[in-house]
């Protein structure tokens, strides 16, 4: 059942404003969460300060969250849907029935405070619950995420980096909703390439090789990927019937991410580029390139 469907059903028991509840899919079955997750934010830590680690239960409903596990990396294109697991431990009240209909748990990761979160993702379905005791479950959910069609404008280039966790419950019969932040934290990243071209190819030993690429980044507002400027990457090689590269020499690069060095052709191997990574932006290697040296 969409988490949409079940506030429809319970629309005379809480405002809808102030729900966790995903916008309407698109015709092509791409989906957002723009939820109403910043109102809840905002309106269940009113009078709170930000949260920057976890911090306790706000709102009525006697429902408190922890173990909230999540991947460490998001890595995100711009076109493919990416959809990370979450789990977590749910603790309730006596009176609190997570099986019931009536019931509904979600999970988030927001951007910025909690008060006041540049912007929020969430799942297309409320998380599944296997209660482990009279008083706990075990709650999973899927923060889906779609950088291209109907959702474009959910992600900025700016919002790439730390996310934090929140989760919220609803009890629509009762008319009460708990919610918590910072739970955890992800970064979501702006996935990367990088290329890498040896030239010439076969080439004499002790001659000069030219080894160019490319690195880049996905902009999630053009949904395009572009150059990734002023960065440093490592030139690696491998000789041929290793299997460890050794680093070279360390560029940057340039205002459109291309890159261009030499070396000294020794023996047969492998060129390739190496790079790091950022909080914004992953680790990637280029696939190597071989070069036969004669």
């Amino acid at each position: 059942m969409r988490i949409r469907a079940t506030v429809a059903a319970a629309s005379g028991a809480l405002a809808l404003s102030a729900l966790a509840v995903p916008a309407a899919h698109a015709a092509d079955g791409s989906s957002s969460y723009r939820s109403g997750f910043a109102k809840v934010f905002a309106q269940q830590a009113s009078g709170h300060s930000a949260f920057s680690a976890a911090s306790k239960p706000v709102g009525d409903l006697d429902v408190s969250f922890s173990d909230f596990k999540i991947a460490k990396a998001i890595k995100v294109g711009t076109t493919a849907h990416v959809s990370s697991v979450v789990s977590y431990k749910l603790t309730h009240g006596a009176d609190v029935d997570v099986t019931s209909e009536n019931f509904v748990t979600v999970p988030a990761i927001y951007r910025g405070s909690s008060t006041a979160p540049d912007n929020d993702l969430g799942p297309d379905e409320p998380a599944t619950c296997a209660e482990t005791s009279a008083t706990t479950a075990v709650c999973k959910a899927s923060i889906e995420i779609y950088p291209s069609g109907a959702s474009s404008s959910e992600l900025k280039n700016s919002q790439a980096g730390t996310w934090h966790g929140a989760a919220i419950a609803l009890d629509f019969k009762a008319e009460k909703s708990s919610a918590q932040f910072g739970l955890a934290t992800t970064l979501v990243q702006r996935n990367s390439k990088l290329t890498v071209n040896a030239a010439p190819e076969p080439v004499k030993k002790g001659r000069t090789i030219t080894v160019t690429g490319k690195l880049s980044r996905a902009n999630w507002e053009t949904h395009k990927y572009a150059g990734y400027t002023n960065q440093p990457v490592k030139l690696q090689f491998r000789k041929k019937g290793s299997s460890t590269y050794t680093t070279l020499k360390t560029i940057k690069s340039n205002s459109t991410g291309s890159l261009k060095t030499t070396t000294t052709a020794s023996a047969d191997g492998y060129y390739r580029f190496a790079f790091a990574g950022t909080s914004t932006t992953p680790a990637v290697n280029a696939t190597g390139d071989f070069v036969d040296v004669q």
